[in-house]
């Protein structure tokens, strides 16, 4: 009897979230991975300028390390998602 009782004091949550939750957070993973793909192209566009006027100028300065770290945050951001859905899954 007092078993029954202590199992039926104790909560069984479901291994769902509600369904407005996820709907929400999926809205705001969404929109931030738009903004890091915008984020990552412009990276590449800025960095693509200012190589090509220091060319222009005859300077040469270390343009490739600051492509080669924007092009590793876009392969972050590319893939984030696909990572922590295999992680979770």
């Amino acid at each position: 009897m007092l078993t029954m009782l202590l199992a039926a004091a104790v909560p069984n949550p479901s291994r769902q979230a509600p369904a407005e939750l996820t709907n929400k957070v999926d809205l705001v993973l969404g929109i931030a991975a738009w903004a890091g793909t915008a984020a990552g192209v412009a990276g590449v566009l800025v960095t693509g300028a200012m190589m090509a006027i220091s060319l222009k100028r005859g300077e040469g300065s270390e343009h490739m390390s600051r492509l080669g770290m924007v092009l590793g945050g876009c392969v972050l951001v590319a893939t984030a998602g696909p990572l922590v859905q295999f992680v979770f899954n």
